[in-house]
């Protein structure tokens, strides 16, 4: 697993690096980065509830399986991830809550820190990254945990690209306030 990464003004060299607070996800909120995955309230099925989108026709869906760790408290965050031409999608298997932070790109390839927000999301919503939204591994909150993932990827450099970022904290409560944005 990579490191958790920071972003902050590489001109100054603050003290503390700076720190975000998460927020509970809401479909609204979390739309300029992707979409909420939610339950149907009514027996039966709910069709097309993502924009799955894949931008390289010879790409192919990959299903992969995510392990990963827990966090509480402060975590320090030093890299993030896009996927250029690829819709993510993440539906937590055996995970409570868990964390997701995004940031939109800043039109020259990297996560813009003026759009940067942490979510705290709760079983059974999944979330669907959109093509080219910054963001950084799963993080379970209260154990470890997996996810099913799923992905269009042809094994070149373009399917993932990091970047390393000047540090941030995110702070990880357990009693995150609704985001109404």
């Amino acid at each position: 697993m990579r490191d958790m990464v920071y972003l902050s003004d590489k001109r100054q060299a603050p003290e503390s690096p700076p720190a975000i607070q998460t927020l509970r996800i809401s479909a609204q909120a979390f739309a300029p980065y992707g979409d909420l995955l939610e339950a149907p309230a009514q027996p039966g099925r709910s069709n097309f509830v993502a924009n799955f989108e894949n931008h390289r026709p010879h790409a192919c869906a990959n299903i992969a399986l995510v392990r990963c760790d827990a966090a509480e408290g402060r975590l320090r965050i030093d890299e993030m991830e896009c996927h250029p031409f690829s819709s993510q999608i993440f539906f937590p298997l055996d995970v409570n809550d868990y964390l997701v932070v995004v940031a939109k790109d800043d039109g020259a390839g990297n996560p813009d820190p003026g759009t940067l927000v942490a979510f705290q999301v709760s079983h059974p919503q999944g979330i669907n990254y959109h093509p080219g939204t910054w963001h950084i591994g799963m993080i379970a909150l209260s154990h470890p945990g997996t996810f099913a993932l799923l992905v269009h990827e042809d094994g070149s450099a373009d399917d993932c690209r990091f970047r390393r970022v000047g540090p941030f904290t995110v702070a990880v409560s357990q009693e995150s306030s609704p985001s109404d944005d």
